[in-house]
């Protein structure tokens, strides 16, 4: 059994690091938020958990674990802002990454919770394995592999010249997107802001290019679902090529430029 959250599906997946605002106005996920609210303020409680819903599907129509992917990203409360008709304007931030295991529906707490894993660990055998990779993949001399310290090293060095490519790419990306957007010029403004932010951190960056390119959110989900950085941003090399010939061929921006600016979202 893995550990129970309170669960929140959403139609696109949340990334960590990413920042979430949602103004909250279905009484289920009010009194999901004044639960939040009698937990420690400065306590590590305080999330709840971010799952995509698989496209065309309703939620209360089907089995709650069928209609959602099962990969989502905890949601840490930031910032929380009563409103007038008993609603909540709050800010999140993304957190942990998780797997979904079973889906809890109920009447009391009335909103949906989840049984999940956490991926941390997984996260870092993957990242420790691709760093590996990386140095030894077709070494085929017969030689002694080469000391901890320089796969280190020479992994290291290998996925910020990735990122740096990646961190291009994107800003390549931006540039036309806002090009062809009407009015577009303060979105990618922001974009490049956060992109500067990000620019050493390469997993920083990986989940920047997940939450903000116009990709389709099976793309994203995929993109959420994987645990290395490196094979994260390789993934995102080949989709930002793939969009940037798909912006230069059709000359036309294939979804609204809003998402750049991560707006208010209503659930």
């Amino acid at each position: 059994m893995g550990e129970l959250i309170p669960l929140f599906p959403l139609g696109r997946p949340l990334f960590p690091g990413v920042v979430l605002p949602l103004q909250i106005f279905e009484p289920r996920y009010r009194r999901l938020m004044r639960d939040l609210m009698d937990l420690p303020e400065h306590g590590d409680r305080r999330f709840f958990g971010v799952v995509a819903i698989r496209q065309g599907w309703e939620v209360e129509r089907v089995a709650p674990a069928a209609a959602l992917y099962d990969i989502g990203c905890t949601a840490r409360l930031q910032r929380l802002q009563p409103q007038a008709d008993g609603g909540f304007r709050i800010v999140t931030v993304g957190g942990e990454r998780f797997r979904l295991l079973d889906v809890v529906v109920g009447e009391d707490p009335p909103y949906l919770q989840a049984q999940v894993e956490w991926l941390a660990e997984e996260e870092a055998a993957e990242e420790a394995a691709g760093d590996a990779e990386a140095v030894t993949d077709g070494d085929d001399t017969g030689l002694a592999p080469p000391p901890d310290e320089l796969v280190s090293s020479v992994a290291r060095g290998s996925l910020d010249l990735l990122a740096r490519g990646v961190g291009d790419l994107f800003t390549q990306y931006v540039a036309e997107v806002s090009a062809l957007g009407a009015g577009a010029q303060g979105d990618g403004v922001e974009a490049a802001v956060r992109l500067a932010a990000a620019a050493d951190d390469p997993s920083a960056l990986s989940w920047l290019v997940a939450s903000s390119a116009l990709l389709t959110t099976e793309d994203r989900q995929a993109l959420l679902a994987e645990s290395a950085t490196r094979r994260r941003l390789a993934a995102e090399s080949r989709l930002l090529r793939r969009e940037l010939t798909l912006l230069q061929t059709l000359g036309a921006v294939p979804a609204p430029l809003q998402q750049f600016a991560t707006p208010m979202t209503v659930n």
